[in-house]
C-alpha cells in the first residue's frame, strides 16, 4: 500500500531534503510541494495525501492556522508540523491546532517513516527531543494557575483575540469597545500573567492552559 505525501515549505533546500530521504522508498509517494498556505489550500484536496508535512512559519500565514483550517474541512488529513522551532509554546499550539505530530527539521529517514507509521496508526509522535523537553517541562512545573490572578470573563476575550495576533484597533472592532479600552485590559493581562509583551501573554497562557 502505497503512503501518499504532501509537503508546505517555503525552503527549496528543505523541500529537496525531505524528497532526497524519501526516494527510495518506494512505499511512500510525494503528491505535492506547496510553498506557502495558498497553493496548500488550492491543490490538497485535489492532491489527496495521507500524510501533510507542514512547516509552521510560511509567509503568508503561519503553519497553526493553516493547520486549524486543513483539519477543520480534510477530517481524515494527518499533520505531522515540521520545524525548526522546539519552543513548547510552538508545539503545543501545534497540537492543539489539530496536529498529529512534530518534528524539527534535524530528523533522520528512519524518524521520519516512524512518524508516518505512528500516525496513520491513530497514534501521535513528537520527536525525542520534543518529548523530553515536555517531560522536564511537567516536572519542574509549579501550579502556576494557583499564582495567576483568574482573568475577568472579558480579559479572556481580549487575550483569545491576541493570540490570534488581531491589532488593537481589530480587537475594537471584534469585541465592540473601544481601544483605549483594549489596552487596558491588555496592560491587566500582562499584570496577571507577569508578561512583558503579546508575545509573553501568549506564551505564558498556552503553558497554564489559558488558551
Amino acid at each position: 500500500m502505497i503512503t501518499k505525501i504532501a509537503i508546505t515549505d517555503d525552503h527549496p533546500m528543505v523541500l529537496q531534503g525531505i524528497q532526497s530521504m524519501l526516494k527510495d522508498h518506494k512505499a511512500i509517494k510525494i503528491v505535492g510541494i506547496y510553498e506557502n498556505s495558498q497553493q496548500t489550500l488550492q491543490h490538497i484536496e485535489k492532491d489527496n495525501p495521507d500524510i501533510l508535512l507542514l512547516d509552521i512559519n510560511l509567509p503568508d500565514m503561519n503553519g497553526i492556522e493553516l493547520c486549524k483550517k486543513l483539519k477543520s474541512t480534510i477530517k481524515d488529513l494527518k499533520i505531522i508540523a515540521i520545524s525548526n522551532f522546539d519552543d513548547l509554546s510552538f508545539v503545543k499550539r501545534m497540537l492543539k491546532s489539530g496536529a498529529n505530530g512534530y518534528l524539527l527539521k534535524n530528523t533522520d529517514p528512519l524518524e521520519l517513516i516512524n512518524a508516518f507509521k505512528t500516525v496513520l496508526s491513530g497514534g501521535m509522535y513528537l520527536q525525542e527531543d520534543i518529548q523530553k523537553k515536555l517531560l522536564n517541562f511537567q516536572g519542574k512545573k509549579v501550579s502556576k494557575n494557583s499564582l495567576i490572578t483568574k482573568l475577568t470573563r472579558r480579559e479572556h476575550d481580549v487575550l483569545v483575540a491576541i493570540s490570534e495576533e488581531l491589532t488593537t484597533q481589530e480587537i475594537s472592532e471584534k469585541l465592540f469597545i473601544s481601544p483605549k479600552t483594549v489596552e487596558t485590559h491588555r496592560m491587566n493581562i500582562m499584570s496577571k500573567l507577569g508578561a512583558k509583551n503579546s508575545v509573553g501573554i501568549v506564551k505564558i497562557a498556552i503553558e497554564n492552559g489559558l488558551l
